[in-house]
């Protein structure tokens, strides 16, 4: 029983230096204190900011709302109160009551969508039937610049501003502010978003009655990791272009003619200009390396955003992965929802095909490598600070020395990323950071992928 364990201290301040701070907004979204806000840090990333008493101060309240909070209820826990008549209950995807793969056949959905354009089809559904009067979500800022951003939550009340939020956003962003328009504003609200603040949304639902009425539905994204806001000014630097050109981002340029997972990053210029270029021919582009990673996802074991009343991700199996227009993953939980997506699948609204719980993990296959066998092995390192409680028990023993390897290796560009980016910054030198970049990740690619000479080498090496 959780009572048994001594339960650790936790403040602001101890979250931030354990390296478990996400991001997410929560501890400041329930402080009624002057001047305290999300703001970004050197490495662009969100961390809560004020007066140092309350940063220091433990919280009980923080404890149990914070989503990397070792006292804070796991995702099982959440997922077990939720949604106890799941039929389904699997390890890796959680209780379910059912699994597609497939489109939003209607109108042009899918065409403006990242993938099969579900997570924005579903939000204007809600809000069509009248089940939802807002949905926040994730929407581009209208001059980046003016407000230090390029994407920020939004709640919306209109089918048009939720489908102005459509596409994937790589991009660190906090719920602190839709979080205090939902209390000031009576109504159903639906909440947008990854794993840990959809978790985050159920923790304070949990100790705010208001926040417990008003948000009646929770979209989730899967989710690999959180990038900073680097990765943009990173982009425009090996675009050849200025940061304060770019007024606007697109991660993934859709292109039916190729591959969905052929990423094309795609920067529109003040001067109505644009450049793009194919993630795999950026130095930072292999998703997998870790690049800009928040610290806080090395300790994370949610894919699916196993608490979210559906879920979506990408198909990344064949045939679809080469499917250029799209195609969606989708985990439903709610009895409601599940109601809501057969009668549309009914109507030829949606093109569905139910899906086991083994497809949906084949299609994330390398995300739940990382949160299970790499969690795993990231667990029985030596900690500072808070220590992380996780779904997974450490262990090292099974894995291969070059599985060590890659772990380490990932570990090692998401911490380095962060600070050479940042010195190359302060120095006015992308280069600095570009080479040392491309020689990372080439390293990385030799122990993950090298079969041949090179691959053989590094196993040599590994075992001695």
């Amino acid at each position: 029983m959780r009572s048994a364990t001594p339960q650790p201290l936790v403040s602001p301040q101890n979250i931030i230096r354990s390296g478990l701070c996400i991001g997410c907004g929560g501890c400041v979204a329930q402080a009624d204190l002057p001047g305290l806000r999300m703001q970004l840090d050197r490495y662009g990333q969100y961390k809560p900011s004020g007066a140092a008493a309350w940063l220091r101060t433990p919280s009980a309240t923080i404890a149990h709302t914070c989503p990397f909070s070792p006292v804070a209820s796991n995702e099982d826990e959440l997922a077990a109160s939720r949604f106890p008549t799941a039929p389904y209950h699997d390890p890796l995807i959680g209780r379910y009551q059912t699994a597609y793969v497939g489109y939003v056949a209607e109108e042009n959905f899918r065409a403006c969508g990242s993938s099969g354009g579900m997570v924005t089809w579903v939000a204007t559904e809600l809000l069509r039937q009248g089940l939802v009067d807002g949905v926040a979500h994730v929407v581009a800022t209208a001059d980046p610049h003016q407000e230090g951003r390029f994407f920020r939550y939004q709640v919306s009340h209109t089918e048009t501003e939720i489908r102005a939020g459509a596409k994937s956003r790589y991009y660190p962003v906090e719920l602190s502010e839709v979080i205090r328009t939902i209390r000031a504003h009576p109504g159903r609200y639906a909440v947008v978003g990854i794993p840990c603040f959809i978790k985050a949304i159920h923790l304070l639902r949990g100790q705010d009655a208001v926040l417990r009425r008003r948000i009646v539905f929770t979209l989730g994204l899967f989710c690999g990791h959180m990038k900073s806001a680097r990765l943009v000014e990173s982009f425009a630097w090996q675009m050849g272009v200025r940061l304060e050109e770019v007024v606007r981002v697109e991660y993934r340029l859709k292109d039916p003619t190729r591959p969905a997972n052929w990423y094309t990053a795609h920067l529109t210029l003040r001067d109505g200009r644009s450049v793009r270029q194919d993630w795999w021919h950026l130095a930072d582009g292999d998703w997998g390396a870790g690049f800009f990673q928040n610290s806080a996802c090395n300790f994370c074991d949610d894919v699916v955003a196993e608490t979210a009343d559906i879920s979506f991700g990408d198909a990344w199996v064949e045939p679809y992965s080469s499917d250029g227009r799209g195609t969606n993953v989708v985990i439903v939980r709610s009895p409601v929802l599940q109601t809501l997506v057969a009668a549309a699948i009914q109507d030829g609204r949606l093109k569905l095909d139910p899906v086991d719980h083994q497809f949906v993990e084949q299609t994330q296959a390398a995300g739940f490598r990382q949160r299970r066998e790499g969690l795993a092995y990231r667990l029985s390192w030596p900690h500072l600070g808070i220590q992380p409680r996780k779904r997974v028990r450490p262990a090292a023993r099974r894995l291969t020395w070059r599985r060590k390897l890659i772990y380490h290796m990932r570990s090692l560009i998401t911490a380095w990323s962060h600070r050479v980016f940042w010195l190359a910054r302060r120095l006015h030198l992308p280069a600095l950071y570009i080479r040392w970049a491309w020689t990372a990740v080439t390293v990385y690619h030799a122990l993950a992928y090298s079969r041949g000479r090179l691959g053989k080498l590094v196993d040599r090496l590994a075992r001695h």
